[in-house]
């Protein structure tokens, strides 16, 4: 396999294909880079090296104890992609991994980074707090630990329901998808995951953003019932070089579940 060992021992897995300009993408939480099969294939056939790594305590990553918030997320891609000799790259993030991107962006991407794709991204800040009264209340993701904490197995066979937004009416559960999902879930470490629902739900990205001179494309699904939509026009607004793709009807998991119409936007902002 191959991984890389950061400063404090953990390892950290990473999948490499092909040559050409580097997108690098960044999965969600509880997943692992194998949520990007739909984008690594695209990509790759059109010519670019995509390289997708598991957050350390989930997937193949190691289990640290310590080290599950963003600062350590960001400092972790920092020493992939100085390990990789990365310049020029694109970064991908989805969910969690939207804030990921915008924190390892603007700490470490000078001279590293071209351009920023963040898909139903926790940025600015998800939490409901006095200076964010739209956020979301603190009642929801202690009802996200509990679920983890408790019973993480079936809680975790539960949420690609609302993930996918199979609960809207004309919708079909996929069996495969539902599976893949929990699969990747149940790989990653029950610590690191109960301690993530703190990095993504309480980071708050707002400096830097407003910090970014790189182009950043905001995507986001208006019927995300994962991170409200809400979240994306802040974001979008907080950045100098911006640009926002709202969807109606798509849900939080799009890039799976929609994945031709997502890959498309992507490659049309990095092509432009």
């Amino acid at each position: 396999m191959n991984t890389i060992t950061v400063k404090d021992g953990t390892q950290i897995y990473y999948k490499d294909w092909g040559t050409g300009q580097p997108i690098v993408f960044h999965h969600g939480w509880p997943l692992s880079g194998d949520d990007w099969d739909a984008q690594m294939m695209f990509f790759l056939k059109q010519g670019y090296r995509v390289i997708a790594h598991d957050r350390r305590g989930h997937g193949r990553s190691g289990q640290s104890s310590e080290g599950n918030n963003m600062d350590t997320y960001a400092a972790d891609v920092a020493a992939l992609t100085e390990a990789l000799d990365l310049k020029d790259a694109i970064h991908v993030g989805h969910s969690t991994g939207g804030g990921e991107v915008i924190r390892y962006a603007a700490k470490y991407g000078k001279g590293r980074v071209a351009k920023a794709i963040i898909i139903s991204a926790v940025t600015p800040v998800m939490i409901q707090k006095e200076s964010n009264p739209e956020g979301v209340p603190l009642s929801v993701f202690d009802e996200i630990r509990q679920g983890t904490a408790a019973n993480r197995a079936q809680y975790f066979y539960d949420f690609p329901i609302p993930f996918y937004g199979w609960n809207r009416e004309g919708q079909t559960v996929q069996e495969g998808i539902k599976h893949n999902w929990w699969r990747q879930g149940m790989m990653g470490s029950i610590l690191a995951h109960y301690d993530g629902i703190k990095a993504f739900s309480e980071s708050d990205f707002t400096e830097d953003l407003q910090s970014l001179d790189i182009p950043v494309l905001v995507l986001h699904g208006e019927d995300d019932q994962i991170v409200p939509f809400g979240q994306a026009p802040r974001a979008a607004a907080l950045l100098k070089n911006g640009k926002l793709i709202a969807y109606p009807g798509f849900p939080h998991g799009m890039p799976t579940t929609e994945a031709e119409t997502i890959n498309k936007d992507i490659l049309e902002f990095i092509k432009a």
